[in-house]
């Protein structure tokens, strides 16, 4: 136990003090989680975009799918933040005040209190990077289309394949976490993405 309550030094060189709150907390799991879970949100939502306006790709112009795509990604990522830095700066505000009921002592300057100050931010910024890195990743062939559009002619289409290469590989991570078959895993991820455009697609017939 002396190891989590140890004082965190100011000449401890940056990278070891944060590896040092890092494992204290078990972020490295928790950011990971958030990671793929808001990864994969992201994805699907703009998958779920795309197929919309592929439906109705002669009443809506280039321009107004990338800001509907970039104000989602947006909205995505704020949500990720917010929500992941209340939540985890309670739980972990909660978990450092069990432990100095449990232990009778003040640990706010301990490196256990520290890296319950400091984690959430970083756990909040993956969670809101997370699906914002992919819908940017997922919108490329549109910005590159609006840049150059003789370099891609099917701009939505395009989007949706990357999408679904996305949305595997995310399958294939999750995989690897839990060591289970990396194909089945990736090819599980993307029957939910099948699943899910199909829906949309017949919906927006409607």
């Amino acid at each position: 136990m002396e190891w989590m309550i140890q004082r965190v030094h100011l000449r401890r060189p940056m990278l070891n003090q944060f590896q040092l709150l890092f494992n204290i907390s078990r972020s490295n799991l928790i950011a990971r989680r958030y990671f793929v879970v808001n990864g994969f949100d992201g994805a699907l939502t703009m998958l779920g975009l795309l197929m919309g306006f592929y439906v109705n790709n002669g009443d809506v112009s280039l321009h107004m799918v990338i800001t509907a795509c970039m104000g989602a990604a947006i909205a995505l990522s704020v949500s990720g933040i917010s929500s992941a830095y209340l939540s985890e700066s309670a739980e972990k505000k909660q978990e450092l005040q069990e432990l100095e009921s449990a232990m009778l002592a003040d640990l706010q300057d301990s490196a256990y209190g520290q890296a319950a100050r400091f984690m959430p931010f970083i756990i909040a910024v993956v969670n809101g990077l997370a699906p914002l890195i992919f819908a940017l990743i997922i919108m490329s062939p549109l910005a590159l289309a609006q840049w150059q559009p003789e370099l891609i002619t099917y701009p939505i289409e395009t989007s949706v394949v990357v999408a679904f290469i996305l949305i595997f590989f995310l399958g294939v991570f999750t995989g690897n976490i839990s060591n289970s078959f990396w194909l089945w895993a990736g090819v599980r991820s993307l029957l939910i993405a099948l699943i899910t455009s199909i829906i949309i697609y017949l919906v927006s017939l409607i």
